[in-house]
C-alpha cells in the first residue's frame, strides 16, 4: 500500500477533527469520556503550538542570513541586487496593502468573539502612543543585544541582527566562508526539524479542531469560509491583475505572453506549495520560454525564493486583522503599521518550503501582542491556501527577474 503524503493526511486529520468535534459538540465537556478527549486535544495541540514556537527563532535567523549572504557570489553586479531588492520589498507592500484593504471592507470574524482565546487575551491591552514615541520605542527595541533577544525571542531584533550578519558575511568574502557554510548547515538542520514536526502536523490539527469546534460555537465554520474567499479572491487578484501590470507598464509584455511562458513553474509551485522545490522549473521557465539572461536568473530567482513572498505577506497581514476580530481586540494605525512591517520580514523569513508561513504567522501575531495559540484557527485551512500563496510567491519571482532585467538595459 503506498505511503500517503503529507497533504492527504492533513486533510484526513482535518476531517477527522471536525468529525469528532461536531460529534463532541452537543455533549458535556466537564465529565466522563468527553472532557477525557476535550484534554487529550488541548495537550496535543498545546504541544504542536509550542514546536512551532520552538522553531521560530531559528528559522528566521537561518533563513534571513543565508539569504543575504548569498549576494556575496554576486558582488561584482551591485545594480543587479539593488533593483532585485527594491523590486521585492515593493512588490510584497503593495501585497500587504492589499491584504489590509481586503480585511477592512470585508471584516471577516468581526462580532464573532471566540472565547477560547480569552484566557490568552487578558494581559493583552492596546495602547495608544505618538507616532514619535513609538519611533522611540521602534529603533530602541530593534538594536539590543543579539544573545538577550535570541533568549526573549523578540524577533524584530532577530531579524536586524540576521541582517547584519549577512551583510558582513558579503562584506567579508572568502574569509568568513566557514561561517556561511555553518549558517547553511543550521538552516538545513532547522528546516529537518521543521519537516519532522510537519509530520505532527495531521495529528495535531486534529486535535486543535476537535477542540475548537467541541467547544465553540458553529458559527465560526461560516467565518472561516468567508475568510477563505478573501484570502483566495485577494491573492489571486495581486497575481492575476496587479503583478502582470507592473510586468507590462515597465516591459510591455502581455500578461497572455507571461503566463504562456511561466504556465509550468505556477502549476508546479501550485501543487507542491514549495517555491523551493518549484526553483528548477523556475528557472528554466524565465530563461528558455521568457527569455532571461541567466547571469540574472541565477540571482534574483533563487534569492526570491527565500526573500521574495507576496502571496505569504498577503496572507500573514490579512491573517492578523481576522485574528484580532475574532480575539475583540482593536488594533489602532500604529499597530497596524507594526503588523506592516512584520508580515514583510516575516514573509522574507519563511522559507520555501510547504506551510513554513504558519511558523512565521505566530511572529506577526505576537508582534501585536494577539496570542500565538490563534492558529490554531488557520492550521486546518494553511495547507488550502498555501498552494495559493505559493504560485504568487513564485509568479512575483519570475516577474522581479524580468524586471530587473528591463531595469538594467
Amino acid at each position: 500500500m503506498p505511503k500517503l503524503s503529507l497533504n492527504v493526511r492533513i486533510a484526513i486529520g482535518t476531517v477527522l477533527g471536525i468529525i469528532l468535534g461536531l460529534l463532541l459538540q452537543p455533549l458535556p465537556k466537564d465529565v466522563g469520556f468527553p472532557s477525557q478527549i476535550v484534554f487529550g486535544s488541548t495537550l496535543i495541540g498545546g504541544l504542536f503550538i509550542d514546536l512551532l514556537k520552538m522553531l521560530l527563532v531559528p528559522l528566521v535567523f537561518t533563513s534571513i542570513a543565508v539569504g543575504v549572504a548569498n549576494l556575496r557570489a554576486h558582488s561584482q553586479i551591485q545594480q543587479v541586487w539593488r533593483y532585485t531588492l527594491g523590486f521585492f520589498v515593493f512588490s510584497m507592500a503593495v501585497a500587504i496593502l492589499v491584504g489590509f484593504s481586503a480585511a477592512h471592507i470585508f471584516e471577516p470574524g468581526k462580532n464573532l468573539n471566540i472565547s477560547l482565546f480569552h484566557s490568552a487575551m487578558q494581559q493583552h491591552a492596546t495602547t495608544s502612543i505618538t507616532p514619535a514615541a513609538f519611533a522611540q520605542s521602534l529603533v530602541h527595541g530593534l538594536f539590543v543585544n543579539p544573545f538577550e533577544a535570541l533568549a526573549k525571542a523578540n524577533v524584530l531584533a532577530i531579524v536586524i541582527y540576521a541582517l547584519f550578519i549577512g551583510i558582513a558575511l558579503v562584506a567579508g568574502g572568502e574569509r568568513y566562508r566557514n561561517i556561511l557554510q555553518l549558517l547553511q548547515e543550521f538552516q538545513e538542520l532547522t528546516l529537518r526539524m521543521v519537516s519532522w514536526v510537519m509530520h505532527l502536523a495531521p495529528l495535531g490539527i486534529m486535535a486543535l479542531l476537535t477542540k475548537l469546534l467541541a467547544t465553540q460555537d458553529l458559527a465560526l465554520l461560516g467565518v472561516m469560509l468567508q475568510f477563505i474567499a478573501v484570502i483566495i479572491g485577494t491573492t489571486l487578484f495581486h497575481g492575476a491583475v496587479l503583478l502582470p501590470l507592473m510586468l507590462y507598464l515597465v516591459t510591455g509584455m502581455t500578461p497572455w505572453h507571461f503566463w504562456k511562458g511561466a504556465r509550468a513553474a505556477l502549476l508546479t509551485a501550485f501543487a507542491t506549495s514549495s517555491s523551493s522545490a518549484t526553483l528548477p522549473v523556475t528557472l528554466r521557465c524565465v530563461e528558455q520560454h521568457l527569455h532571461v539572461k541567466p547571469e540574472i536568473a541565477g540571482f534574483v530567482i533563487p534569492l526570491g525564493a527565500t526573500l521574495n513572498m507576496d502571496g505569504t505577506s498577503l496572507y500573514e497581514a490579512a491573517a492578523a486583522l481576522f485574528i484580532a476580530n475574532l480575539t475583540g481586540v482593536e488594533l489602532d494605525l500604529t499597530q497596524q503599521f507594526i503588523v506592516f512591517l512584520t508580515a514583510m520580514l516575516a514573509a522574507i523569513g519563511a522559507p520555501g518550503i510547504p506551510s513554513a508561513g504558519m511558523v512565521t504567522m505566530v511572529m506577526v501575531l505576537q508582534s501585536v501582542g494577539l496570542p500565538a495559540e490563534a492558529i490554531a484557527i488557520l492550521l486546518p485551512i494553511d495547507r488550502i491556501l498555501d498552494t495559493v500563496r505559493t504560485s504568487v510567491n513564485v509568479e512575483g519571482d519570475m516577474v522581479g527577474s524580468l524586471i530587473v532585467q528591463k531595469l538594467l538595459r
